[in-house]
């Protein structure tokens, strides 16, 4: 059986998706799974071992269709559900599953903040949309593969962290979801503990400003790695503080202890990090009460009610108190 799974963006949506991708694998006989998402999300699949062949969007959207066709798939699988995916299914004219995105819920909870939000976690929606297959989640989480030629050597960040560090990604695809600096420095500063700052190279100039506060301690590894390589190290931290973004889906791939801090976006969304049936020990950081939280299902550039309480009254100490007590035995 040919199975297409699609799901063209984005970090975190696509690792998301690998319980999916394993279970289908793993339990329904012969089965050959492909994928389709935006080229620029391929490398998060090629190395993954539950994936058969990663079809990629890049340049020609009537060159991917004909790649697609030549494949003659049984099934669809869309984890995406949006226009763009419906013009895949109409071009391919194969049976299709979609995943509910829930959308009506999720604007009640943003314009209204009416919680009609089912208390099941994305995860189990997404295999939710397998279930015709006799697919059932295996509870083992979710699935990130770095190639060894991505692996972080130890001489490629300081002596001082080689040791042990606290990955602190910093990072976020909108402003909304990211502590602000002068908040990110004092967190920083509180630690006892050596810091590598993670993310992209549009993260540098924030990175470079924190690790200004104690450049032996705090190490800005923003934009020096490519994501695989940012990924190993995640993986390799003894702890992890990060925001409602993709390395945090990652960070929970590895099993990682860590504090995630929520701004304009809440757990609630089902987008928790998800660790399958391990107890892997993690606090999610949130400004509880707000009238005006959640601001959106997404984020803004900036606060809409140009306050920003959401992050500016987080509680520092608190994360700090509750990271070092993942690291000591």
């Amino acid at each position: 059986m040919k199975l297409l799974i699609i799901r063209f963006s984005s970090i975190g949506d696509i690792v998301l998706t690998t319980p999916v991708i394993r279970c289908l694998k793993l339990q329904v006989k012969d089965a050959e799974v492909h994928f389709l998402t935006k080229h620029v999300f391929s490398t998060i699949l090629e190395n993954n071992p539950y994936v058969d062949k990663v079809i990629s969007l890049r340049f020609s959207w009537e060159l991917m269709i004909h790649e697609l066709k030549q494949e003659g798939y049984d099934y669809i699988i869309d984890l995406h559900h949006n226009l763009r995916t419906l013009r895949v299914k109409k071009a391919l004219g194969v049976p299709s599953f979609a995943f509910d995105k829930l959308n009506i819920q999720k604007w009640l909870l943003t314009a209204l903040h009416i919680n009609r939000m089912p208390k099941v976690h994305i995860v189990d929606r997404l295999l939710k949309t397998v279930s015709f297959l006799g697919v059932v989640n295996d509870g083992k989480g979710l699935d990130y593969f770095i190639p060894e030629k991505d692996e972080v050597a130890a001489t490629d960040i300081p002596l001082s962290h080689t040791f042990g560090y606290v990955a602190v990604v910093i990072g976020a695809a909108l402003n909304t979801k990211k502590m602000p600096v002068h908040l990110l420095q004092k967190l920083c500063m509180s630690l006892p503990y050596p810091v590598i700052l993670v993310g992209g190279k549009e993260d540098n100039d924030a990175g470079m400003a924190i690790a200004a506060k104690d450049s032996i301690k705090i190490y800005n590894a923003c934009g020096k790695f490519n994501l695989n390589e940012s990924a190993d190290l995640v993986r390799n931290a003894v702890t992890v503080i990060t925001h409602d973004t993709g390395l945090m889906h990652i960070a929970a791939a590895f099993q990682k202890r860590m504090v995630s801090v929520w701004g304009n976006t809440v757990p609630a969304f089902g987008m928790a990090p998800y660790y399958g049936n391990a107890a892997t020990q993690h606090t999610e950081s949130e400004v509880r009460n707000l009238r005006c939280r959640p601001c959106s299902k997404i984020g803004y550039k900036k606060c809409p009610h140009k306050h920003f309480k959401c992050m500016e009254l987080q509680d520092i100490p608190a994360i700090v108190n509750t990271t070092m007590s993942y690291i000591k035995p």
